[in-house]
């Protein structure tokens, strides 16, 4: 493999916080930094690449992505319009749009059919190019439910999940995604029932359930990841063991207490928030729902604040797969977030989408930080991102990405997407055809 060189670049290594002009020098891996990239440089045959008014950086790390989902307007669309062949086909497609957007690494907790896991094994292999991935499983609900409703099966799987209704099937669930090669096991530790009263989300799961997932997972070597979006449910994933948690929305003093005493890593993932919120009336969105995600945002940023400032690791996910999240679109905007709303630095919100998103991974100090043997994945952005991370997402911003060493085409333009026959649920109509709304409609004469 061939060296690469980049000169004058400023380089943000997410280690000592800060950066500083100077050349990096890698192949595979990060050979060094400032004099000891110079000295490297010079017995080996490099590419150079002058990065003056760039920043350096590692690549991206996602840590809450669905390669599976292909854009789903509706769980209806994803449950019941997706072949497991088709959407491999798709998903390999769209995992090259996450390199072309910065992101060298991301974790997808769930997964329709074993797609994920298929991609990740031929990324692995070299057949498709992509990011490094880890992967769940089909995410484990119980009989209650989940985000997707009345959608839900009293049993089976169907979709992202498998709703498990007794311990036993919660222990053989997990056994059975270990010995199909899943890196993570996901909960839906609450959901979303008819008449519901709560804030947020209702949890769907007593502790005695939690803690047989995660003592059946650990006795396996399996880190456990939970959805989690109010106070209860977090606090009770902290408490039984959970390796992350995702969302972490709605704490209370309690759940904070116990999200710092064991110092869980979160995984906000406000971005599919944020970007409904900001877009969501250009996007045919109801105001309600702008409104209420607006609203989740700010409420949950004070104590996502504080769990960061007591040590708690934050990390960057962004619920890229949906229709409001596209593959290669938003993975910049997490960091806004944490900039704007929970008053970190631009240093400190790349760290936690770069640094920090290795634990995602389980690969703390082989990823995420540009250190010599470091594995070389490494961004070049136009600008300085250290002042504003949104350079991150401007169109044509990121001018160089490189996986172990390897530089990623941005020039070259992907096939051309076409539509796929049922992938997408097609509708009668946006309203009623009532007499009222058709006597407003221009054509029904209505001035």
């Amino acid at each position: 493999m061939q060296g690469v060189l980049i000169r004058n670049g400023r380089v943000f290594d997410a280690v000592s916080g800060g950066s500083r002009i100077a050349p990096i020098a890698f192949d595979g891996r990060i050979r060094g930094i400032g004099d000891e990239a110079l000295a490297w440089a010079a017995g080996n045959a490099c590419r150079e690449i002058d990065a003056t008014g760039h920043t350096v950086m590692p690549g991206l790390i996602d840590a809450h992505c669905h390669i599976s989902f292909d854009e789903p307007h509706s769980n209806d669309e994803l449950f019941f319009h997706r072949r497991e062949g088709l959407a491999a086909i798709a998903a390999c497609h769209n995992v090259r749009k996450l390199l072309r957007a910065g992101v060298t690494s991301c974790l997808d907790a769930d997964t329709i059919f074993s797609v994920s896991l298929d991609v990740r094994d031929a990324i692995e292999g070299g057949l498709v190019e992509g990011p490094r991935m880890v992967c769940g499983g089909n995410a484990l609900f119980t009989s209650v439910g989940g985000t997707a409703g009345m959608l839900v099966p009293d049993e089976g799987a169907i979709g992202y999940l498998k709703v498990t209704r007794t311990l036993a099937e919660i222990i053989t669930e997990v056994r059975l995604q270990a010995k199909r090669g899943v890196d993570w096991i996901k909960v839906h530790v609450t959901g979303l029932i008819p008449r519901q009263r709560g804030e947020g989300e209702i949890q769907v799961w007593s502790m005695d359930e939690l803690r047989a997932v995660v003592d059946t997972a650990h006795a396996l070597g399996l880190p456990v990841v939970g959805h989690c979006r109010n106070a209860q449910s977090t606090r009770d994933a902290a408490r039984a063991g959970f390796d992350m948690i995702l969302h972490a929305t709605y704490m209370d003093e309690e759940a904070l207490e116990a999200v710092i005493e064991r110092k869980v890593p979160l995984v906000p993932t406000l971005t599919f928030q944020a970007v409904l919120a900001d877009h969501g009336d250009r996007i045919g969105a109801s105001p309600f729902l702008q409104e209420l995600f607006r609203r989740e945002i700010v409420e949950s940023s004070v104590q996502l604040r504080r769990a960061y400032d007591a040590g708690v690791p934050l990390l960057c996910g962004t619920e890229t797969g949906f229709s409001i999240t596209p593959y290669g679109e938003w993975h910049w905007r997490e960091l806004q977030v944490f900039v704007d709303d929970l008053g970190l630095t631009p240093e400190q919100a790349l760290v936690c989408a770069t640094r920090e998103g290795a634990r995602a991974m389980g690969l703390e100090g082989e990823i995420g930080t540009l250190e010599a043997g470091r594995l070389a994945d490494i961004i070049v952005v136009k600008g300085d991102v250290t002042r504003d991370v949104t350079l991150l997402g401007r169109e044509g911003g990121i001018s160089h990405v490189f996986k172990g060493g390897v530089a990623v085409d941005l020039e070259t333009p992907l096939p051309e997407r076409k539509p796929l026959p049922s992938w997408r649920v097609s509708t009668y109509s946006t309203v009623p055809a009532t007499r009222a709304n058709v006597a407003r409609s221009p054509a029904g004469g209505a001035q």
